[in-house]
C-alpha cells in the first residue's frame, strides 16, 4: 500500500497544534506573572531585535531572501527570530554537511584526466578561467568530453537507460529525487533485481520527501531484502527541523563507471508520458561516457558514505579513452546548501554576463533571487538575445503564479518568456552563443539555486549543444511569447506580484 499522504499530515497537523496550543496557555500564564514588568521587557525584546537584525542583514547571502526575514523579524521580532533559527539560517544544514565533509575527507579528492584543464587553456584562455571558476567552486574536475548524448524527452532516454542497464557487470548506482511504482520503475527495478541476484553491486538513494506519496513505507527495507542496498536521505520525522528544506533534488545513474545519466527526469511514469498529469511532460536527459562519468561516480559516493552505513570503497574508473576521440570540454559538479557560494547561481550570471549572442533557458519554476535576476536583466539590455521557456500548464499553482510575478521586471528589460502551450515543462538546460551550455537538475528558482542538493554538467564546445539547440529551436513553435500588454494588471494584483516576489524564496 502507498503511503497514505493525508493521513500522515492530518496526524502531524494534530500534534503540532496541540504543541501550540500547550505554549500558547503556557504563554498566557507567563505573560499574567509577567504583566508588571511590561516596559523593561518590550525594551529588552526590542533591542534584542535591532541586534538580531543587524546580525541577518551583514551575513553574506541572497539579498532577497535577507530581505525577507528580515521583515519578518521585524514585524515579529521573537517569533521571527526563533522561526529564522530553526529554518532560514544556513548552519541548519550542518549536521548534513558535517558527514557529507567527513566522507569526502575519507575518499579523497575527485580525479581529474590529466591534461584535461591545460588542453582548455590552451584552446580557450578565456572559457578556461570560467572552468576553473566552476571547478574551485564545486571541487570537481573539468573532463574531455568523450560521448555525451542529448534526449530531448524522458520517453526517449528510457529505453537507452534500460539497454545500460542490462549491460551492467560490476555496480549499478542509482539517485533521485522521486521514485514511483508504476511502468517505468518496474521495468528498472526488474532489471536491479535481476543484476543484484548476479553479483552486481546495486544501491539506490531516494529522498523521501519527494517519494513520499510515491512509495509505501519501508521501502528501503523492502529493497534490502531483494539484495539491493537503499537510502532514504533526510527522513521525515514527526517534528519539523531545518534540514526539511534540505533536499536531494539529483538525479543520477552511474553504470560500471562507463556511462551516466543525468537531467530532469525522474523515475515515474510521467516523466515517460506514460500517464498524464499536467497535458505533455516536456523533460530533457543526457548520457554520458568517458572519464567525466568519474565525477558521478563520486558525486554518489560520498553522498552515499555520508548517510549510510554500509561504506562504499570508491570504484576504480572504468570510462578512460584514447584522446582522439574528445568532443570538446565538460564539469559535472554537484552543489550544495552548505557550501559558503552557491555554485549554480554563481556560475548561470557569470555565464549571462560573457554572453554576447544569446542567452536560451529551459526551466519549470521561474524565482529568481536578486543578483540573478539583475543579470537578466543587464544581459538584455545589452542586447543578448534572452529568452526563457516556462510551462503552459502548470503543476502547483502558486508555484505558477509566483513565477509570472516576474515577468514583469524581465520583459521590460528585453528578455523574451515563453511558455510551452501543450502541457508542463520540466527541463532544466541553458545554451549560449552555439558553444557552452549546461544540463541537469537546477531550477532557476530559490529551492533549487540554495536550499537543495543538486548537479549540473557545464559543457563546452560538445556536439550535444547542437541537438540542445535543435531542441530550443523545435519547442519555441509550440509556445506562447508572452508580453507586456498579456500583463496588464489592476493595481491589486500587481501589489500581489510584489508581495509573492518577497516571500518566493519560501516557496
Amino acid at each position: 500500500m502507498k503511503r497514505s499522504y493525508k493521513r500522515i499530515i492530518g496526524s502531524r497537523l494534530i500534534v503540532t497544534a496541540l504543541a501550540v496550543l500547550i505554549q500558547l496557555t503556557w504563554l498566557w500564564g507567563l505573560l499574567e506573572f509577567l504583566a508588571p514588568y511590561a516596559l523593561p521587557i518590550n525594551i529588552v525584546l526590542t533591542v534584542l531585535a535591532v541586534l538580531f537584525v543587524l546580525y541577518v542583514a551583514s551575513k553574506r547571502d541572497e539579498p532577497a531572501y535577507k530581505i525577507l526575514w528580515l521583515i519578518c523579524i521585524l514585524a515579529f521580532p521573537l517569533f521571527g527570530a526563533i522561526l529564522y533559527l530553526g529554518f532560514g539560517d544556513k548552519k541548519t544544514s550542518r549536521p548534513l554537511h558535517r558527514r557529507l565533509e567527513k566522507a569526502v575527507a575519507e575518499i579523497g579528492p575527485p580525479k581529474a584526466e590529466a591534461d584535461a584543464a591545460r588542453e582548455l587553456e590552451q584552446e580557450s584562455p578565456h572559457m578556461a578561467q570560467i572552468f576553473h571558476y566552476a571547478s574551485r567552486l564545486s571541487r570537481y574536475p573539468v573532463q574531455r568530453n568523450r560521448d555525451a548524448r542529448y534526449y530531448p524527452s524522458g520517453e526517449a532516454m528510457f529505453p537507452v537507460m534500460l539497454r545500460a542497464l542490462e549491460q551492467a557487470e560490476k555496480y549499478i548506482y542509482l539517485e533521485y529525487f522521486i521514485i514511483s511504482e508504476g511502468k517505468m520503475w518496474q521495468s528498472i527495478l526488474a532489471t536491479l533485481v535481476q543484476k543484484a541476484a548476479c553479483g552486481v553491486d546495486v544501491r539506490i538513494i531516494y529522498d523521501d520527501l519527494g517519494s513520499l506519496t510515491t512509495l509505501p513505507p519501508g521501502y528501503a527495507e523492502y529493497l534490502r531484502r531483494r539484495n539491493i542496498k537503499c537510502v532514504s536521505f533526510n527522513p521525515m520525522r514527526l517534528f519539523l527541523s531545518g534540514t526539511l528544506n534540505n533536499r536531494d533534488h539529483r538525479k543520477i545513474l552511474v553504470i560500471d563507471g562507463k556511462v551516466a545519466f543525468s537531467g530532469g527526469i525522474n523515475l515515474a511514469d510521467e516523466y515517460i508520458n506514460h500517464i498524464e498529469k499536467y497535458g505533455y511532460w516536456k523533460d530533457g536527459g543526457f548520457r554520458l561516457e568517458g572519464p567525466a562519468v568519474q565525477n558521478y561516480v563520486q558525486m554518489f559516493a560520498e553522498f552515499w558514505n555520508a548517510f549510510s552505513k554500509d561504506p562504499l570503497t570508491l570504484p576504480d574508473s572504468c570510462g578512460s579513452c584514447p584522446p582522439e576521440q574528445g568532443d570538446g570540454y565538460v564539469l559535472p559538479y554537484c552543489d550544495s546548501p552548505a557550501n559558503r557560494d552557491a555554485v549554480s547561481n554563481h556560475l548561470y550570471m557569470e555565464l549571462l554576463g560573457q554572453a554576447t549572442q544569446y542567452a536560451w533557458f529551459f526551466t519549470p519554476y521561474l524565482m529568481l533571487g536578486d543578483t540573478l535576476l539583475d543579470a537578466f536583466v543587464r544581459a538584455a539590455q545589452r542586447g543578448v538575445d534572452v529568452r526563457i521557456f516556462v510551462p503552459g500548464v502548470p503543476d502547483k499553482k502558486l508555484a505558477y503564479r509566483m513565477t509570472q510575478s516576474f515577468f514583469r521586471p524581465l520583459l521590460e528589460a528585453g528578455v523574451r518568456i515563453y511558455t510551452y502551450t501543450p502541457g508542463f515543462l520540466h527541463a532544466k538546460a541553458c545554451l549560449l552563443d552555439d558553444e557552452i551550455g549546461m544540463l541537469g537538475t537546477v531550477n532557476l528558482d530559490y529551492r533549487s539555486l540554495f536550499l537543495h542538493f543538486e548537479c549540473n554538467a557545464l559543457f563546452y564546445r560538445a556536439s550535444l549543444l547542437r541537438d540542445l539547440k535543435q531542441d530550443f529551436e523545435e519547442t519555441l513553435p509550440l509556445c506562447k511569447e508572452i508580453t507586456q500588454q498579456d500583463l496588464r494588471k489592476a493595481l491589486h494584483s500587481r501589489m500581489l506580484d510584489s508581495v509573492l516576489r518577497i516571500i518566493s524564496p519560501l516557496c
